[in-house]
């Protein structure tokens, strides 16, 4: 039986997805650590105290536990940790010491996690599985006005060519690396993300707005955090060109409506476009509760400067809902142009609003959509991402997966 040590510092499976630093990658942490645990792996994760509300251990599922590290003020912002992660990475080789507990492999996430994989796969030493979820020259190099820190740059490069296994989500992300990084491409295995079916799978819409509230009769929806690489701004401006036969809302879903800057600011914008009345912010909403919101919309959009995979493209899909987003990253790979949805090679708002009122005013083409989005969406299950990896692992230590 592996035992497999999960490296999350800032990424708390827990935490409440939308929120400014919780997103796709908290729900890929607790979505494969669980699917590791039904293939029979003990599986930790470890991440940092957020706050009083965290107990320092808490089980997932029966052989997969989340392990809370102090390191630092719990309410460090995300660019605040890095000079912490000496800290918790001793603090994770005590606890785990104490417990007399001896892994086969760590695999870390995002960059942050990658340097404290480093670090116990050298303490431990036991090969170190990386995945970037995000890499600092994509998303600099996407043209959003977004900034990293220098040691970014270092130690994403640095953390490459040091792991043992570098998992990517699509074959875009592979190349990325190969490019930015002159990563040997067969030290990289593309393992793309999935999605849970049972959760995100298509209710009636009617029954999905009465349970929300919501009484517009047309429904474009954002899910995800809120910042200038989501690129909101696009689509806000965008829906002030539709003209569709029945009246639009936009529901934005993530982030806090009255706290975020990038909030503060996109309201600003849509007072001067005088849009305020059909459009509203949602904040962040639980999991289990974001289905109804897919199934209560049209069409769901991602203007994203960059995504790596974009996760809540593939929820809604599971969902048969249509997904209009930017032609980045690995959103090609997600979302099928004119199949389950439509990519947009242009982030500007003119062809995202062409595409919703495609999408808005053809039923045909809507419902046609939708059952390829389903289909698709029912191939890439949990359960295969884990199994997938549940191979890499095997052929990385020499012993078999089962």
């Amino acid at each position: 039986m592996l035992r497999v040590a999960f490296v999350s510092v800032h990424g708390c499976p827990n935490a409440k997805l939308g929120s400014k630093e919780a997103g796709g990658m908290n729900v890929y942490v607790r979505k494969v650590a669980v699917e590791l645990g039904k293939l029979g792996m003990q599986v930790d994760i470890y991440t940092r105290y957020h706050g009083d509300s965290d107990n320092s251990v808490e089980y997932l599922a029966d052989k997969v536990r989340i392990i809370h590290i102090n390191a630092g003020y719990p309410h460090l912002a995300k660019n605040q940790i890095y000079d912490h992660l000496e800290e918790f990475t001793r603090n994770t080789i005590a606890y785990a010491r104490f417990e007399n507990i001896e892994y086969d492999l760590v695999q870390s996430h995002y960059w942050l996690s990658g340097r404290v994989g480093q670090l116990l796969s050298e303490s431990w030493d036991i090969p170190h599985v990386t995945t970037f979820h995000t890499l600092a020259d994509a998303k600099v190099r996407s043209r959003s006005g977004e900034h990293e820190p220098e040691v970014r740059f270092e130690s994403e490069n640095n953390i490459i060519k040091s792991a043992d296994l570098v998992v990517a989500f699509t074959d875009h992300e592979r190349q990325l690396m190969a490019r930015y990084h002159n990563v040997d491409p067969l030290k990289v295995e593309v393992i793309p993300c999935g999605v849970d079916t049972d959760l995100f799978n298509p209710i009636d819409r009617n029954v999905a707005k009465e349970k929300l509230g919501i009484t517009a009769s047309r429904v474009a929806l954002y899910v995800g955090r809120i910042e200038p690489l989501k690129g909101l701004e696009i689509l806000i401006r965008a829906v002030t060109q539709i003209h569709s036969d029945e009246g639009l809302s936009l529901i934005i879903v993530g982030g806090d409506p009255d706290a975020d800057e990038e909030i503060i600011r996109l309201k600003q914008i849509i007072l001067a476009l005088r849009m305020e009345s059909s459009i509203s912010f949602i904040g962040a909403v639980d999991q289990q509760e974001l289905p109804l919101y897919y199934n209560a919309s049209d069409v769901l959009v991602i203007p994203s400067y960059y995504e790596s995979f974009g996760l809540v493209a593939l929820e809604a899909m599971a969902c048969g809902i249509p997904v209009i987003a930017s032609r980045v990253g690995g959103l090609p790979t997600t979302v099928k142009d004119s199949k389950t949805g439509y990519l947009v090679p242009w982030r500007c708002p003119d062809p995202f609003a062409d595409k919703l009122q495609i999408i808005l005013n053809n039923q045909s083409i809507h419902d046609a959509m939708s059952r390829s989005a389903i289909e698709l969406s029912l191939q890439m299950k949990w359960s295969k991402v884990a199994e997938d990896l549940a191979e890499a692992y095997a052929t990385l230590i020499g012993r078999p997966s089962d």
